[in-house]
């Protein structure tokens, strides 16, 4: 049933978004150099890998600067990208990664390989459901980029405070999920995004 969902809504988002897609495609390419679509390698279900999408919101090669956006003011992020983050716009393409059936509308946001190789065995047992585009775990840290903006050691603060808090919330959801909570947490997204 989760599944059926997904491609679902997933297919009549792509179809309803394609307008907006298309303007922020224009505005993407005039902002600045690059393409229109960002590319990561992420880990999703069953530890396997797959390329996420995303609008593009940093300059070409930024992520070869380091993995983590610190803050709102991040220099390696364009005009355009501090909107479209803000707002979160760049997720939007991952609606193809649903309709592919590599991640799910919620579940725990998908992670870095980098990431992933510290997990306990643990918390591994996030890996047994699809990742998702919006998820508990991201809603509460929703302002996560100020958070490490604010620490000495941006990515010593990921990896000892904020992703084990993540975790956890994540390993909370992935045993009671069901497609009540899954359309609650959709709504509570929409929620925090016209609030933000």
């Amino acid at each position: 049933m989760k599944r059926a969902f997904d491609i679902l809504a997933s297919g009549l988002g792509l179809i309803v978004l394609s307008p907006l897609f298309a303007i922020l495609a224009v505005w993407i390419k005039t902002d600045s150099k690059g393409p229109v679509f960002y590319r990561q390698t992420r880990v999703g279900k069953d530890n396997k890998d797959f390329r996420l999408y995303k609008f593009r919101s940093m300059r070409p090669n930024s992520d070869k600067l380091g993995l983590i956006t610190v803050g709102g003011h991040d220099p390696r992020v364009t005009r355009s990208g501090y909107y479209i983050r803000k707002y979160k716009l760049d997720e939007f393409p991952q609606l193809i990664n649903v309709f592919l059936g590599d991640m799910s509308l919620v579940g725990p946001r998908p992670e870095v390989r980098k990431y992933v190789d510290m997990y306990t065995p643990e918390q591994m047992k996030v890996l047994n459901v699809r990742p998702g585009i919006t998820s508990l775990a991201s809603i509460r840290y929703r302002n996560e980029n100020d958070i490490l903006a604010a620490a000495p050691d941006p990515d010593k603060a990921y990896i000892e405070q904020v992703m084990p808090d993540k975790l956890a919330i994540d390993l909370e959801y992935v045993g009671k999920a069901n497609l009540l909570t899954d359309i609650k947490l959709i709504f509570s997204t929409f929620k925090e995004i016209v609030r933000h």
